[in-house]
C-alpha cells in the first residue's frame, strides 16, 4: 500500500510505516521510554530525509505523551511547578533550536548535524545504560543487593541563586537549574525530533535529585508542551512536518505501546535495560557507519 508523503516528496509503503511506529511503540511500552529517539533514526534508515523525519517524529511524540500525562496525573505523579519551569525553558530552547535549524539548513549541514548528534547521544547513553545494567545483573547473580541510591542534587545546583520550594519533588533549589535543563531539551527536541525523556529522566534523578515518584509524570508533562511548541515552530519556520507520516507513525505506536506494556511484565527489568542498551548502541553504530559511507546519491535537490 503506497502512500505519498507530500512534505518528504516521496512514496512509501504505508503499512511499513505503521509497522515502524508499532515497533517503536512496543519498545516504548516494553522499556518505559518515549521511543522518539529510535523513531527518527529508523525513518532515516528507510530513506526519509532527516529534516522531515525529525520534525514529524516530534509530532508523533506529542500524541503519544497525552495518555501518559493523564495516567500519571490521576495518581498524583506530576510536579506542575517543576514541570512549568521546564516547559518555559523548553519553549525558549525550541525557539533557539529553530534559529539553529534554519541556519544549518541554509548552509546545507542540517542532515549531517542531526546524524552526528544521534551518534554522540545514543552512543554515550547506550554505553552508560549497558554498564549499569551489566553491573546490576552481576550483582544479582552473586546475591548481592544493589546499593540504595541517595537522592541528592548535584553540588553545582546548590551554588545557583534564588531558591524555590518544589514540594512534590521534595526539593529546595534554584529554578534556574530546571530552566536550563528545559532549554537544552527544547533545543534537542527541535533539532532531533525526540521528546527528550531519555535525557530528561536521568537528569532529573541524578542532577536535580527529584523524587522518583514524580519524575516520569513531570517529564511527560514537559515533553507534551515542548513537542507541541516544537511542532508549531517546525510548521511555521522549516515547513518540514509531514502530517501524513506523523499520522501513520502515531497509528502504529499507540497500538504497539499496549503490546509492549503487556510484554514488559514477563521479563526481568535488568534484562530489559540490557536489551535496550544493546538496541541503542546498534542504532548509534549504524548511524556512524552511514556518516562514513559514500551515499548512493551524492547530489540531492531539497528545499525547506
Amino acid at each position: 500500500m503506497d502512500v505519498y508523503l507530500p512534505i518528504a516528496n516521496l512514496s512509501v509503503n504505508g503499512l511499513l510505516i505503521v509497522a515502524l511506529g508499532g515497533l517503536t511503540g512496543i519498545l516504548s511500552g516494553l522499556f518505559g521510554v518515549g521511543g522518539g529517539f529510535l523513531t527518527t533514526p529508523l525513518m532515516i534508515f528507510y530513506g526519509i530525509p532527516p529534516t522531515v523525519a525529525a520534525a514529524s517524529a516530534a509530532t508523533q511524540v506529542t500524541g503519544a505523551s497525552v495518555s501518559g500525562v493523564f495516567a500519571h496525573r490521576q495518581r498524583g505523579g506530576v510536579d506542575y511547578r517543576m514541570g512549568g519551569v521546564m516547559v518555559v525553558g523548553g519553549m525558549i530552547g525550541s525557539g533557539l533550536g529553530a534559529l539553529l535549524f534554519r541556519f544549518l539548513a541554509s548552509v546545507g549541514q542540517i542532515d549531517t548535524v542531526i546524524n552526528i548528534l544521534y551518534v554522540l547521544l545514543l552512543g554515550s547513553i547506550g554505553g552508560l545504560m549497558m554498564r549499569e545494567a551489566w553491573a546490576s545483573i552481576r550483582q544479582s547473580r552473586k546475591g548481592v543487593p544493589p546499593p540504595a541510591r541517595k537522592r541528592r542534587h548535584h553540588p553545582l545546583i546548590s551554588a545557583l541563586p534564588m531558591r524555590w520550594r518544589f514540594y512534590k519533588s521534595g526539593l529546595y533549589i534554584s529554578p534556574l537549574a530546571p530552566l536550563i535543563l528545559g532549554v537544552l531539551v527544547g533545543m534537542l527536541t527541535m533539532l532531533m525530533g525526540v521528546g527528550g525523556g531519555f535525557i530528561l529522566v536521568p537528569a532529573m534523578l541524578y542532577i536535580l535529585g527529584m523524587s522518583a515518584g514524580v519524575v516520569v509524570g513531570t517529564s511527560l508533562f514537559q515533553i507534551l508542551f515542548v513537542t507541541i511548541t516544537t511542532t508549531m515552530m517546525h510548521a511555521l519556520t522549516t515547513q518540514a512536518v509531514d502530517i501524513v507520516l506523523a499520522a501513520l507513525l502515531l497509528l502504529g505506536s499507540v497500538s504497539g505501546a499496549q503490546i509492549g506494556t503487556r510484554l514488559a511484565v514477563k521479563f526481568k527489568p535488568d534484562l530489559l535495560r540490557l536489551a535496550l542498551a544493546a538496541i541503542v548502541l546498534l542504532v548509534a553504530l549504524r548511524m556512524l557507519y552511514g556518516l562514513g559511507v559514500r551515499p548512493d546519491e551524492i547530489y540531492s535537490v531539497a528545499q525547506l
